[in-house]
């Protein structure tokens, strides 16, 4: 199967913008450190997958406008995948020989696939917000690292905010919530943490998922006007998520009681609604639109400024974009913290990354030199914990952009902590892996 890189007319025409934008950079060399970037720019889920990607490629250019790593710069290719698991793999087989730093799968069933594999091939896997939710673990997931959150972390985040509207966990009991989701691994992973939450609380819980690729969501929406959950929340992507709002606006269902994932929180999934997804809110994964921010700034300055930009200059800093720009971030800072061990100005392997990663202390002084300042938390990894972070917000849409209305959330580490451990004890028995001890962890 052919895949589009980053010059292909095809996949410039789908997003409309000139052919010298996607210049690939060229194949990793000795002085470079190469970047794999899975993409899909076509298809179904292009509207919320470009923003991504032009975030994530305008960091990796950011970085070589500033210098570097350290000197040493960065290279990059695209392949699109069309958010399809087998072409996702396909894109990881192709391009993991090229010198791979890191992948980023952008795909909760890729990641699925890909997690027997980067242990073979020692190449790290990001998962920044999706991904397996057990993978925190890193005494069993030596090579994945959902950071700064999983989808564990989102339903509980969820929940609490939901019972902090009615007056506390309490109050749940009794109440119906509804979960409208994605009939894939991504829609599905935040199931046992919902079903747990409502054993704790007494709550109903409603599961109604939806085929790919969700255009098709009448009936959900006629079951829910029936059944009328006190909450709904939307664990959609794509074209999946406008959807949900018509259908519920249709139906009368109100979109101050509906609470999206933050993969359902950005512009494409409410703008197309306008007026009519107001009131409706999503969780942030830390950030929200932040066109105001400084890392924002530099990039406008040092690379659409001068004609370098990846994407249309007026989604710089928008929801998604800050996600692809962040996604990137975690991993070049990962070969930044590999420099400190192995050697500065050095290429890093995958391995040496992985110790990176799993050594990431980005403190808040490190993310305001960075220019992160207002747009996230700290994070802090180890070999235990591959996550480094658990927090969220919650931002609502006001009929014409997203403004934050919560304070900061954070996943309660005494319900997700058992889940984690006996879900990654379960694939380590299973898979026949042995936890890596104390001792290890030094090394």
């Amino acid at each position: 199967m052919k895949f589009r890189t980053l010059a292909l007319a095809a996949a410039i025409a789908s997003v409309g913008l000139s052919s010298a934008m996607f210049t690939p950079a060229a194949h990793a060399q000795a002085s470079e450190q190469f970047f794999p970037v899975l993409v899909y720019r076509t298809g179904a889920y292009a509207a919320n997958g470009n923003p991504w990607a032009n975030g994530y490629v305008d960091y990796l250019k950011l970085v070589n406008a500033q210098g570097g790593i350290n000197g040493v710069k960065l290279s990059f290719e695209e392949c699109e995948f069309g958010y399809a698991t087998d072409r996702g793999v396909e894109c990881y087989e192709r391009l993991k020989g090229k010198g791979a730093t890191v992948f980023q799968p952008l795909s909760t069933g890729v990641t699925f696939a890909m997690t027997e594999k980067a242990p073979v091939d020692k190449i790290p896997l990001i998962t920044s917000g999706y991904g397996r939710s057990e993978s925190q673990d890193g005494t069993v997931f030596t090579w994945n690292f959902p950071l700064l959150g999983t989808y564990w972390v989102g339903a509980d985040v969820a929940i609490q905010h939901i019972a902090k509207q009615m007056g506390g966990l309490d109050k749940l009991n009794g109440k119906k919530i509804a979960l409208v989701y994605h009939d894939s691994p991504f829609g599905k992973e935040p199931i046992p943490l919902l079903q747990e939450r409502a054993k704790m609380h007494g709550f109903d819980l409603q599961l109604l998922p939806v085929a790919h690729p969700g255009v098709e969501q009448k009936a959900t929406w006629l079951q829910i006007r029936r059944d009328r959950p006190d909450h709904v929340l939307l664990w959609g992507w794509g074209v999946m998520n406008s959807t949900a709002i018509k259908e519920a606006q249709a139906t009368g269902y109100p979109r101050d009681k509906m609470l999206g994932i933050w993969w359902a929180g950005a512009e494409p999934d409410v703008k197309d609604v306008g007026a009519g997804a107001k009131g409706y809110s999503a969780l942030a994964l830390q950030h929200g639109a932040e066109p105001n921010s400084k890392v924002v700034k530099d990039v406008l300055a040092l690379v659409h400024d001068k004609g370098q930009g990846t994407g249309p200059k007026d989604e710089v800093g928008s929801v998604l974009y800050m996600r692809g720009l962040i996604s990137a971030m975690l991993g070049v800072e990962g070969v930044a913290a590999a420099q400190e061990r192995y050697g500065k100005g050095k290429v890093m392997t995958g391995e040496q990354v992985r110790w990176g990663l799993e050594n990431l202390n980005l403190d808040q002084a490190r993310l305001d030199a960075m220019g992160f300042e207002g747009v996230m938390r700290p994070v802090k990894t180890s070999c235990n914990d591959h996550m480094g972070a658990a927090w969220a917000r919650v931002h609502t849409w006001d009929g014409g952009k997203w403004e934050f209305s919560s304070d900061w959330y954070e996943a309660d580490a005494s319900v997700l902590g058992p889940m984690v451990n006996d879900a990654a004890t379960r694939y380590a028995t299973e898979k026949g892996i042995q936890r890596r001890t104390a001792e290890q962890c030094a090394e």
